[in-house]
């Protein structure tokens, strides 16, 4: 039987190279399959991972339709033995219910990647509808860490190097931009919470109000 399959975690979890690992194994064993992502941090059509690694893939902006995509690529003669679909957060409800249909009616497995929660701890619209549909949600075993060292479990957006828990939902970027760029941090809860980053604690390690007093 055909399945969806969600894996999911926190930034800097290796869904990406995880979904690159997918499509090793399986076109070394001939099987060929169709990879989509969408907003990936190299750029459209691109599918990366952080160690460097990469393939080309669809870019699956809005609107875009994986069920009619497939079918036309199908009936072209094509071949899809399964699908691969990166950021996956960031599809609408509508796409991931065509992801769920390609399983169903075409009979294709779909293995799709993303991160579950945004920067202000919400879940994002198709993290939620995966979580809904999904045959099997696999959490990634590759623990993010936290500044502090414990479980990172949440994803915090910096903006001049601050925490910032306003704003869109989606803006591109990537862990360890530089601090006058868009960047992202994983954080346990409670630094989360706090809006404790590496460099906020850091800080506040070297600032005089917390120094003893002779």
């Amino acid at each position: 039987m055909s399945e969806l399959v969600y894996f999911c975690g926190t930034m800097d979890c290796g869904k990406s190279t995880l979904a690159l690992q997918i499509e090793h194994n399986r076109s070394a064993r001939d099987l060929r399959g169709m990879i989509y992502t969408r907003d990936d941090r190299a750029g459209a059509g691109v599918l990366s991972s952080r160690l460097g690694l990469f393939t080309k893939a669809v870019e699956a902006a809005d609107g875009f339709d994986f069920y009619a995509h497939l079918v036309g690529h199908l009936s072209g003669g094509g071949r899809a033995d399964y699908v691969i679909a990166d950021e996956a957060q960031f599809f609408t409800p509508e796409q991931v219910d065509q992801l769920a249909r390609v399983v169903d009616d075409l009979e294709i497995d779909v293995f799709a990647f993303g991160i579950t929660t945004d920067f202000r701890t919400r879940l994002f619209p198709g993290s939620q509808r995966l979580v809904e549909l999904a045959d099997r949600i696999e959490v990634l075993q590759v623990e993010a860490l936290c500044w502090c060292g414990a479980r990172a479990t949440h994803n915090a957006r910096t903006v001049g190097g601050r925490m910032v828990v306003e704003g869109a939902q989606v803006v591109v970027g990537d862990v360890n931009q530089a601090e006058h760029e868009v960047g992202y941090e994983v954080l346990c809860r409670r630094h989360h919470i706090r809006r404790m980053t590496a460099a906020a604690a850091r800080a506040a390690a070297l600032s005089p109000d917390v120094l003893p007093v002779e």
